[in-house]
């Protein structure tokens, strides 16, 4: 019995066709896992810190290289605006204060424009020294301060409430919010408002898993290619 096989068509056609097939079947793969991971990184900073950590959240980019045309060998990148905020809740760290001071001075809410979680702080520490009014509270427990500010009423200014001023330095409780007169009042009430705590460490625990994010991305990358590529050169997938 004799066998004869014999290939029909331009081989190195079909050979140049497929590679190609193979290129795009590579960036289409690298491209959608990049993009997988940076919306896994992103849902992870949001499930760990709230609706407030929005601006961390998307502070996550992603590139894939080549930027345009195709390769078997492209390369994805997704990478943080705010590194060092990632890297110390992805590895846990202890936060102690820089150049011999014994505090960290933490901004209150109501020393954050609006409230939020890593908005820029209204009044500094240097100006809450310089104006003499800034004083202490001890935490029950022992280990820290809570640094406060006279509160007043001040003028009013259009339509509006009339703000209260912690200090003659800065407007606070601007929030619109339920119950925002009765908020106001207590705090007149009360006569002051924290504007800092101090503390002489800070230990973050470990929320963030970005290690654990490439690597799953990386055990999916295979069956990803093989199913582009499938696609792309025309074939049914087994």
């Amino acid at each position: 019995m004799k066998l004869v096989a014999a290939i029909t068509g331009d081989l190195r056609r079909l050979l140049a066709e497929e590679v190609r097939a193979g290129e795009r079947a590579a960036k289409a793969a690298v491209r959608a896992e990049t993009e997988q991971v940076k919306q896994e990184l992103r849902q992870q900073v949001m499930s760990a810190f709230g609706g407030n950590a929005r601006g961390v959240a998307n502070a996550w980019r992603s590139q894939v290289f080549p930027k345009s045309g195709e390769s078997l060998r492209p390369a994805g990148l997704v990478f943080t605006k705010l590194p060092n905020v990632i890297d110390a809740f992805e590895r846990g760290a202890l936060i102690r204060p820089k150049g011999g001071r014994k505090f960290l001075a933490i901004p209150t809410g109501f020393n954050r424009q609006g409230g939020r979680r890593g908005a820029k702080a209204r009044v500094s520490p240097a100006q809450m020294v310089a104006s003499g009014q800034g004083f202490l509270r001890s935490f029950k427990s022992g280990r820290g301060f809570v640094w406060c500010l006279p509160v007043r009423q001040g003028s009013r200014t259009g339509r509006g409430r009339a703000p209260l001023v912690a200090g003659g330095l800065a407007t606070v409780a601007t929030a619109r919010r339920k119950g925002a007169a009765a908020w106001q009042q207590s705090l007149l009430a009360q006569g002051f408002v924290p504007m800092f705590l101090l503390l002489p460490q800070v230990t973050l625990a470990k929320r963030l898993d970005v290690q654990g994010a490439a690597e799953r991305a990386l055990r999916r990358l295979p069956r990803r290619f093989v199913a582009a590529w499938e696609r792309e050169s025309g074939r049914t997938a087994a």
